[in-house]
């Protein structure tokens, strides 16, 4: 068992990092929050903060050795992932673990992992590293397809493309949004899904996997828009996803949760990808669950036992989207948004807006899906954003 207080680093520190800091805190740790700009969410609330440049090897080397925490916890993709294997080597804890931070944060890796190596159904898929190469790739998966840089997040750089004419554009696309300096991007066949759902999938360091109840999303340009809690799944879709999530998982090792999302197409289950850590439309378990998704990653991290993890009968998450860039960021409409009942208001406090970016949430308990959806979602909408440059 981990000795209390433990010293947690936070590398990344946005909405998601903010949420993990206040569990941790819970728990009596000291909260380290990294990220490359000032005044990140999770800044907000943490013991200490350090800026810096998470890609730079050396940076960030040098800050974990000179705090020594007890864990590092990954928050985001854009981290120098040699530089983690290099202190697990040296006996500092990442979680889940420095390979699969690595194995996670390109897309070419964590698909070939599922679909070569363990043979998970995926979409059909290829890669090019080039617009000559996209075009011979794309023609067999048949139209639409859709492109993306194999190293972004949240929908950054991707593009559903109808006709071989507009390659060329989501070649120039995706490789003015891809992370670092890859020039790969992978190209995979339109599935007509049903649902999108995202599976929280917690490892214990002693106990079995777990699973929360499936939650199902809508996506907008690759980023999420709204999620609700159950999403409604037969008993065999569940059994699926759950054996795949358990395989994918045990492969990458460690401890704590993981986000595994799928697309339902009719009967079939389809892994589509899958994150190391809370995942964004999880924050309905904030208003949804006896324990967060939040919660349940710190228990799994510091080796805390989970006795139950229990499920409203209907949750749901709408975004509060910023919908122009600006410095000065300021809200109205609080009284009427928290007039609702049974829901949450979640403001990040990011200091910089910009059009898509998320701003909040808002959060909603019903006694169906469709009633906390629209709860949640004149919430959100009461919120309005005051942006000034």
């Amino acid at each position: 068992m981990t000795t209390f207080p433990a010293t947690v680093m936070l590398l990344g520190s946005g909405e998601l990092g903010k949420e993990v800091a206040i569990a941790a805190q819970r728990l009596g740790c000291r909260v380290i929050a990294c990220d490359r700009y000032a005044g990140a969410p999770a800044m907000q609330v943490a013991d200490l903060a350090e800026v810096l440049a998470m890609t730079e090897p050396e940076a960030l080397l040098e800050v974990v050795r000179r705090h020594r925490p007890t864990v590092v916890i990954p928050e985001i993709e854009a981290l120098a992932v040699n530089a983690l294997d290099e202190l697990e080597t040296e006996g500092i804890t990442v979680i889940p673990t420095a390979r699969a931070t690595a194995v996670t944060m390109n897309r070419d890796r964590i698909r070939n992992l599922a679909a070569k190596e363990l043979g998970l159904r995926t979409a059909r898929f290829a890669y090019a590293c080039s617009a000559e190469e996209l075009h011979r790739a794309a023609e067999p998966l048949g139209w639409p397809v859709v492109v993306k840089p194999v190293m972004s997040s949240s929908g950054k750089g991707q593009s559903v493309v109808q006709r071989s004419e507009d390659l060329d554009q989501a070649w120039e696309v995706a490789i003015a949004n891809a992370r670092g300096t890859s020039a790969l991007v992978i190209v995979e066949e339109f599935l007509r899904f049903d649902q999108e759902i995202t599976l929280l999938t917690i490892r214990q360091r002693n106990g079995s996997t777990l699973f929360c109840p499936p939650i199902g999303h809508e996506q907008a340009n690759g980023d999420y828009q709204c999620s609700w809690q159950p999403a409604e799944l037969s008993e065999e879709q569940l059994h699926r996803a759950q054996t795949m999530a358990r395989e994918v998982t045990d492969n990458l090792g460690g401890v704590g949760l993981f986000g595994v999302e799928f697309f339902l197409c009719g009967d079939e289950v389809i892994f589509s990808e899958l994150s190391p850590r809370p995942h964004d439309t999880g924050l309905v378990t904030l208003i949804s669950q006896n324990l967060s998704e939040f919660e349940l990653h710190l228990r799994a991290v510091l080796g805390l036992p989970i006795p139950a993890i229990r499920c409203a009968a209907a949750a749901a998450s709408r975004v509060i989207l910023a919908d122009r860039h600006g410095s000065q960021v300021s809200y109205n409409g609080l009284d009427s948004a928290l007039s609702e009942p049974d829901t949450q208001v979640l403001l990040f406090g990011k200091a910089q807006a910009r059009p898509g970016r998320r701003m909040g949430v808002a959060l909603a308990l019903g006694q169906q899906r469709t009633d906390a959806q629209a709860r949640a979602d004149r919430s959100a909408a009461a919120v309005n954003l005051q942006i000034k440059d």
